[in-house]
């Protein structure tokens, strides 16, 4: 039976489209991408966004993939090896990236020296410093220039940059490092597991990552929920390394820890 939803979306190819048909078109681009915008549906299947939206509804309510805000990540499995491009990171949960961005830019501290881990999450604390008495470091690129616009002292590492996620990365990043000692450090991640601690797919970039936590007096992992009880290919720190800044977690062996702290509203 035709779903009813091609009489009302007023467009080409999709105005045609079965429901289960648009649900399998869906699957099978996250098979490939791992995550998708809406607005990336909407073109790809020529539909509405709401239609789109609630295709997502339906299938993350049968746990057929994730539905975040601005689209959807594939549900594999808990283990991923491969880094969304930076752009579509920057759709996806935002309304979670905000408030975890908000609560960290409150842990700077007058005189701080403080390290920045390239990613979108950590970014965004840039959009709520006020304290311009610390100093930055950072290997993320344009998280360098929004600090320097905005009037912070920011030094950004030497070394190779990866175009995926516009991150400073590779031997001289390691080695610009070894002269610090922060005292607090910001880091992302692509999983948060009990057992594995915190990983990322790229090896160089958990090289980074991983030294620059343990020169920080107190570290932080900025991660939405879609990240905790996932595991990327390459480990960069325990669970007990940093503590843990998210939004509301389902995982009630993640919320017993300590060391994590649930942003609410």
């Amino acid at each position: 039976m035709m779903s009813d939803e091609r009489h009302n979306t007023g467009r080409g190819r999709g105005l045609f489209m079965l429901t289960e048909e648009r649900h399998a078109a869906i699957l099978r681009l996250l098979e490939t991408k791992k995550a998708v915008t809406v607005v990336e549906l909407t073109h790809l299947l020529d539909t509405s966004e709401s239609t789109i939206r609630r295709d997502l509804v339906s299938l993350d309510r049968i746990g057929k993939l994730n539905k975040v805000h601005g689209g959807a990540t594939a549900i594999a499995d808990s283990y991923g090896a491969e880094e969304a491009e930076v752009e579509l990171k920057y759709t996806l949960n935002m309304e979670e990236k905000r408030k975890i961005a908000s609560r960290a830019a409150q842990l700077v501290s007058k005189n701080d020296f403080v390290y920045f881990d390239a990613g979108t999450t950590t970014e965004m604390v840039a959009d709520y410093l006020s304290n311009h008495n610390a100093v930055y470091v950072t290997n993320g690129i344009v998280l360098a220039r929004k600090l320097a616009k905005a009037g912070f002292q920011v030094y950004i590492l030497p070394g190779k940059v990866k175009a995926r996620t516009e991150a400073v990365i590779g031997a001289e990043a390691m080695e610009g490092l070894k002269k610090y000692h922060f005292t607090i450090g910001f880091f992302g991640t692509n999983g948060v597991s009990l057992k594995e601690g915190y990983s990322t797919p790229d090896i160089e970039e958990a090289m980074v990552k991983r030294e620059a936590l343990s020169r920080c007096r107190r570290g932080y992992i900025l991660t939405d929920p879609t990240k905790v009880g996932k595991v990327s290919s390459v480990s960069f720190g325990k669970l007990s390394d940093a503590s843990i800044i998210t939004t509301c977690l389902s995982d009630k062996q993640f919320k017993s820890h300590t060391n994590v702290v649930e942003v609410e509203g």
